[in-house]
């Protein structure tokens, strides 16, 4: 059959239809949606014949900058923050210990080189964070928990892309010099962190100040600043990876103009992009030769699951302050995903023998890893205690859609204990006049503000003000300094 351009948007739409349908399937079988996406394109490869790994490579970096800058949005930096040690140690160390090991299993069970087993190992060594944030992102475990693993997976792509390139370039060039990619890691870390806190800044800066005549600018800007982001860092061979998802944890946490359309906005392309980087990952692959390699690849992701991952875990925690419970399950919730399909696309374009074999087992453990591991995360966690029930969302936004250029906006702000406003009611709260409180969001339903209305704790309250006025009415609201409350204390 031909594909014209009609038929090419025909398929197009199929494709997100059905993508958006099996998250729903998926959801309730309790089965990562990936897999149903990376099932799609597996199917469609036996009518439709693709094997570009450049196309391939280029689409998944695109849609990682994409799925790292959402993950970044909904990072909350004061849970990461307390986090951040372990997630770095399992980011570097963890990823380096999990390589070495796979790789002298890899070794033996396919029949490798030295070089090459270790390839293998650096491709499957990162967790993969589209994986990790779509799976967790539901889920009521712990908080300290989620946060490191969601931090891990956004930081340990640089390692991962490190050892791939390296090794790859050993194994072409023999002579290259160890010292100068030691030296390499550390300028792509180092550059990565800075370029990333750098485009952060500036982000926040340019989309709070540039006044745009409709709000539905505001999120492509945003999108537009984190592939900037990554292409600027990665030219000067810096990551750009984790430039984007530093730059997306400072712009997610910092105050932002129409902060729920870029939220939005950004959740839901981060969707589209994952369901057709896994369907386009889906292609690549041809069932009949996964067949040939079921063992060494049932082999390989089993040991990964059981062995490699938990060591490389367990010594880059043992002595952070996690206990074994804790250990047991980010050794089991560490997804391999798009990273090493992506990854594996590196050997292809470089043109080494042997790549689509690398390639086949690859897909292989990131397929077994997300069906085997991502549909017992949940039963795992409440089988050690770490899970808190059901996770609530609480369904509500209220934004002012600008209609040409305006000087006002709508914030939200949360009442926190010990507010100065809490347990008072809304006459007696001495509220700026210019500020004008919309709605109250409590328990999930929606209050009308009233004189009388009583304002309490953790009250989710939309205000509409002067953009001018905004640092203003949010210092007002926060709670009450020392002083001013022992002064209150000693006035009753």
């Amino acid at each position: 059959m031909e594909f014209t351009v009609d038929r090419s948007v025909l398929l197009f739409s199929a494709l997100l239809v059905i993508g958006v349908f099996t998250t729903k399937f998926s959801s309730r079988l309790g089965v990562p949606s990936l897999v149903f996406f990376i099932a799609v394109g597996m199917i469609l490869s036996r009518f439709i014949y693709y094997d570009s790994a450049f196309l391939t490579q280029l689409f998944g970096v695109l849609a990682l900058i994409v799925i790292l800058f959402e993950g970044g949005l909904q990072t909350k930096w004061s849970s990461t923050r307390k986090v951040i040690i372990p997630s770095v140690t399992l980011a570097t160390v963890g990823v380096f210990i999990t390589t070495a090991i796979i790789g002298v299993l890899a070794k033996y069970i396919l029949g490798v080189s030295w070089l090459e087993g270790l390839l293998f190992g650096a491709i499957v060594g990162s967790t993969d964070a589209a994986a990790v944030f779509a799976v967790l992102g539901n889920k009521n475990i712990k908080p300290r928990l989620t946060s490191t693993l969601e931090a891990e997976s956004g930081t340990n792509d640089p390692m991962a892309i490190f050892l791939t390139v390296a090794l790859i370039e050993l194994i072409m060039q023999p002579d290259t010099s160890v010292w100068s990619m030691v030296l390499g890691l550390f300028w792509q870390m180092g550059l990565g962190l800075a370029a990333g806190l750098l485009f952060g800044k500036a982000s926040v800066w340019i989309i709070n100040k540039i006044n745009l005549d409709s709000s539905g600018l505001y999120p492509v800007l945003s999108m537009a600043l984190a592939i900037l982001t990554y292409s600027v860092t990665a030219l000067l061979q810096g990551s750009g990876l984790l430039a984007v998802y530093v730059m997306a944890v400072l712009v997610g946490n910092s105050d932002l103009t129409y902060r729920h359309s870029i939220f939005r906005f950004n959740e839901g392309f981060a969707w589209m992009m994952q369901i057709l980087m896994f369907i386009l990952l889906g292609l690549l692959v041809f069932p009949n030769q996964l067949i040939h390699i079921v063992w060494q690849g049932l082999a390989l992701s089993l040991l990964l699951m059981f062995v490699a991952r938990p060591i490389g875990v367990f010594i880059s925690l043992r002595f952070l302050n996690f206990n074994l419970k804790e250990i047991t399950f980010i050794s089991w919730a560490g997804l391999r995903g798009a990273v090493p399909i992506v990854l594996a696309t590196y050997p292809m374009m470089a043109g080494l023998e042997g790549s689509q074999l690398l390639f086949n087992v690859v897909f292989f453990v990131v397929l077994t890893s997300a069906l085997i591991q991502g549909a017992t995360i949940t039963p795992l966690a409440n089988k050690l205690g770490l899970s808190g029930g059901k996770k609530v969302s609480v369904p509500h936004s209220l934004e002012l859609v600008s209609m040409g250029q305006t000087n006002s906006e709508i914030i939200e702000i949360v009442v926190e204990p010990g507010s100065r406003v809490a347990g008072k009611e809304l006459r007696e709260s001495q509220i700026p006049h210019v500020a004008l409180i919309n709605a109250i969001v409590r328990e999930g339903k929606i209050i009308t503000p009233r004189g009388q209305t009583l304002l309490l704790e953790d009250d989710i309250l939309y205000i509409l003000l002067p953009k001018t006025r905004r640092e203003e009415i949010k210092a007002f609201f926060r709670t009450v300094p020392v002083p001013e409350a022992a002064a209150e204390k000693k006035r009753k």
